[in-house]
């Protein structure tokens, strides 16, 4: 799954915070428990570790690993399970050499754990958290030509072929005359009786899996869009065509070409809702400007006074600002939205003193 805008503010937040930490010896300790894992073993794996963590030579590196480690064994029993998605747990002295700050973080990953890690160093093991932030929506991929199609999916950054075919379709003739025309006909019979079979390939691998996002579609020359315009594939899967790129390969060359060139839809595609949240402002400033406000003095009046229907804030905006938005808006029922900063709309809502605001109804 792809984290919308408020998971990927709260976890960015939150791996940020534990990213700023640093520790002379390795005394900082990170645990990440898979979804489903038993606590109780957890927690005895943790008490082993106090016994291991005994025979340290340096008395303050020993005597921070042990609290740490029983700060989080406290703090894991207040979990009555582990929560659905998992739990990453994190402890340690945070103060500067000789003096004592003992923490201890936990969050429920927006993301199913699959792996159990121990880690003491002296950083917090954050890599998992931050391989969450990287996009994993799914989407079909499609290379083709008269002579072969490849089917493929795309998650995240990794590309994995699931399919190639070959066509039956014969090379162009040199002959002339009516058998040069019966030929084309049977060239484009086959044609056909490929794209049939291709399409119902496509079918099998993504038709009525809401998991996938898109398709994208690549190929050289006019086949692709006869492909894509004609009767192949059900209009379910026509629907989810985001683009059909032109490309100098159909092989797996032509699999990361098709990427490459559809960067721009993807990014597109993963912040449509911002996007049209952001021109629905715009529009309505044009247009409506009592039923509009900007700007974080007069957003957060407006939010006290329970005439706000939605509040943008900047993702560039300080946390402890947002945590103040938020709370406001709880108390009318007013709906909050973390809009990213990758899009020219983002950027435009920083230049609005990175808060905005769509009222329930014109305010003179």
């Amino acid at each position: 799954m792809s984290l919308d805008a408020r998971q990927k503010f709260e976890l960015k937040k939150f791996v940020a915070e534990l990213d700023s930490h640093r520790a002379m010896h390795t005394e900082l300790i990170s645990v990440y428990i898979p979804s489903g894992y038993d606590l109780n073993k957890i927690i005895n794996h943790l008490a082993q570790e106090q016994g291991t963590a005994a025979n340290i030579k340096s008395a303050s590196t020993r005597k921070n690993v042990i609290s740490a480690l029983e700060r989080m064994i406290q703090h894991l029993r207040l979990f009555k399970a582990t929560p659905e998605n998992g739990l990453a747990v994190f402890s340690g002295n945070i103060a500067r050499q000789g003096e004592i700050d003992l923490r201890v973080w936990s969050i429920e990953p927006p993301v199913p754990l699959q792996t159990r890690i121990y880690r003491c160093d002296k950083t917090f093991q954050l890599d998992l958290l931050r391989d969450m932030l990287e996009s994993k929506e799914v989407y079909g991929l499609v290379v083709m030509d008269r002579r072969e199609g490849v089917i493929a999916v795309l998650r995240g950054k990794s590309i994995t072929p699931v399919a190639r075919y070959t066509s039956n379709v014969p090379g162009k003739s040199k002959a002339g005359g009516q058998s040069a025309q019966r030929f084309e006909r049977l060239r484009e019979g086959a044609a056909k009786e490929f794209y049939t079979r291709l399409g119902e390939h496509i079918k099998d691998e993504f038709f009525g899996k809401p998991e996938v996002k898109g398709i994208l579609v690549g190929g050289p020359g006019p086949t692709k869009h006869d492909f894509v315009e004609g009767n192949y594939i059900p209009t379910e899967l026509k629907n989810k065509v985001l683009a059909i790129k032109d490309l100098s390969y159909t092989d797996e060359f032509g699999l990361h070409e098709l990427v490459d060139k559809s960067q721009d839809t993807l990014a597109e595609e993963a912040l449509v809702v911002e996007k049209r949240l952001m021109n629905r402002f715009f529009e309505l400033l044009a247009t409506r400007q009592g039923i509009v406000s900007y700007g974080k003095k007069e957003v957060m009046q407006k939010v006290n006074d329970g005439v706000v229907d939605v509040v943008l804030l900047s993702e560039d905006l300080e946390a402890g600002l947002i945590a103040e938005f938020e709370e406001a808006a709880k108390r009318f029922g007013t709906k909050v939205e973390i809009i990213s900063t990758e899009t020219r709309e983002g950027a435009q809502l920083k230049e609005f003193g990175m808060v905005a605001a769509i009222l329930r109804y014109e305010v003179g």
